[in-house]
């Protein structure tokens, strides 16, 4: 089974899943904002466990948060490497021509790797919770105002939910792809770069012509429907605010008061 969960939903009927996905969509934004007030492990610690009780609220196994992060470990740990290295400060343990090894490139590191773990957490919380369809609902609301400007709202709401919608089915059909070029005798990840890279070829033909053909499909399947824009649509799903959402909003700003101060 494909480990990337983005685009992936879980169906429940926990206190996460029954929030206005509105209030989902905006306090996810706005705790990736406030990650960056934290500079210090009283801060961080706050936000492990303000996370942490997220997931517990969402009554989700730990098991699909943590699958959520391995495909991205390879680039977190980049990200990390590049922040203890190249980040000078405190007492230097090592020191060879471009690379530095100091106290406070370790520590900024460290932070940065919590700072990458708890966006991937966050943002993973938001999709198996919230289906792409309220997502598509709750951006189109949030950015409601941009009509005023002209700004095609609707449509780049539906664009971003069938997007989201169909990278797990992408990913699956790379993972198809693979297994059967695989057993035409291709080996990927072996030889040079150079062949590496030719392996690669026999998967992004099949998958673009899929993606195209899929694409052209789902074209003619809302022309069938009567598709026309979003002009003078109404809603089959009218979301309604309540108390668990303004609570979630008053935990939030409780958070944010104490990151202010016992940051640094």
């Amino acid at each position: 089974m494909n480990k990337l969960l983005l685009g992936r939903y879980i169906n429940g009927n926990s206190l996460i899943h029954r929030m206005d996905p509105r209030s989902k969509l905006a306090l996810s934004f706005y705790f990736i904002g406030i990650i960056f007030l934290a500079n210090n492990w009283q801060t961080y610690l706050l936000l492990i466990a303000f996370t942490f009780l997220g997931v517990l609220l969402s009554k989700i196994k730990l098991s699909f948060f943590i699958r959520g992060i391995i495909p991205l470990v390879w680039l977190i740990l980049f990200t990390v490497l590049l922040q203890v290295f190249f980040t000078n400060g405190g007492h230097v343990f090592w020191h060879w021509g471009p690379f530095t090894l100091s106290k406070y490139g370790l520590v900024n590191g460290v932070y940065v790797f919590f700072r990458f773990v708890l966006i991937i957490v966050m943002s993973t919380l938001l999709t198996l919770t919230t289906s792409p369809l309220e997502i598509s609902d709750a951006m189109e609301s949030l950015l409601k105002p941009l009509k005023y400007l002209k700004v095609p709202v609707y449509e780049i709401s539906l664009m971003l939910s069938i997007a989201l919608r169909f990278v797990p089915t992408l990913m699956d059909e790379t993972a198809k792809i693979m297994n059967a070029q695989r057993s035409r005798g291709v080996n990927f990840g072996e030889g040079s770069l150079v062949e590496q890279v030719k392996a690669v070829i026999p998967i992004l033909i099949p998958l673009f012509v899929s993606s195209f053909n899929r694409a052209e499909d789902l074209a003619t399947a809302m022309e069938a429907r009567g598709y026309k824009g979003g002009e003078g649509r109404t809603k089959f799903r009218v979301h309604v605010w309540k108390l668990r959402d303004t609570m979630t909003i008053i935990a939030f700003a409780v958070l944010t008061i104490a990151l202010i101060i016992l940051k640094n």
